[in-house]
């Protein structure tokens, strides 16, 4: 079964949505991805799709004319206390866009309310038709497979699920082994690049090369190709690959051109084309 691939916004970080949707339409995504709220603490400035109706209305003219559609929108960090009125209008905006995924980090380090504030959101993103995917990050609190599963499993909700990042596998504890044995319903897409071996293990190099310094598929030393043949069939694979020095020397379209045909390579050597 062949797996649907999806445009990361952070692969072509720098434009905005209706040109990512048409970049993805030019170079043979099937799907892009959204970011409408800011990944940082600081520093990352508002998403006008959020809250501005007529860029709304251009990003669904464009998905309408391209026939691509959106995979995952970003990004949700669940902390110990969030604002949920907030998360219900990025809630709303999704549904609207007609997203499948949203992504979601963990920063709360009491387990326990994490897992409550995990249940709560998905519960706000089913009515929506949206899955609710807990990402591990080594430098979160939810830094590898088993305590995302954990969290996932504990809150119980159907539409919640693992995402797996070939980043954050390979600089994490998790093993190829437990990406395999992880539920089908649980694994709604994941996220493909490449990493530099070796790298700096401490958290800020693990976010500088996260947020700026990945490759494409096959140019580093994770095991893609025992990735793709692990996670399960027919998942639909999101390419992000951001790079800001390349990004200075490539623009947007040929950068997704490489990531998605590099990605393409990976899957037919698996045997996953």
């Amino acid at each position: 079964m062949a797996h649907p691939i999806s445009l990361a916004f952070l692969t072509t970080f720098d434009v905005g949505p209706v040109e990512a949707v048409r970049i993805a339409a030019q170079t043979g995504y099937q799907m892009v991805g959204l970011r409408i709220l800011p990944a940082a603490a600081s520093g990352e400035p508002d998403y006008p799709l959020l809250t501005d109706d007529a860029v709304l209305a251009e990003v669904l003219a464009a998905l309408d004319e391209t026939g691509v559609t959106v995979g995952d929108v970003e990004i949700i960090r669940l902390k110990a206390e969030n604002d949920w009125g907030l998360f219900d209008r990025f809630l709303d905006r999704c549904a609207a866009l007609k997203a499948r995924h949203i992504l979601v980090a963990g920063d709360d380090t009491d387990r326990a309310r994490l897992t409550d504030s995990f249940a709560r959101f998905a519960g706000l993103a089913a009515p929506r038709g949206l899955t609710a995917d807990l990402e591990f990050m080594p430098w979160t609190a939810v830094p590898d497979l088993t305590a995302a599963a954990a969290i996932v499993e504990a809150a119980g909700a159907p539409n919640g699920g693992v995402l797996v990042d070939a980043l954050h596998y390979d600089r994490s504890s998790t093993t190829l082994d437990q990406i395999a044995a992880l539920p089908r319903a649980r694994a709604n897409y994941v996220q493909f690049c490449d990493g530099a071996v070796p790298y700096d293990p401490s958290d800020e190099g693990l976010i500088r090369i996260a947020r700026g310094e990945r490759l494409f598929p096959g140019e580093g030393g994770i095991d893609l190709i025992g990735l793709a043949r692990a996670m399960p069939e027919g998942v639909t694979v999101s390419v992000e690959v951001p790079h800001r020095a390349l990004a200075q020397k490539l623009d947007p379209l040929a950068r997704a051109e490489m990531a998605l045909s590099a990605t393409k390579g990976i899957l037919r050597a698996a045997g996953r084309a």
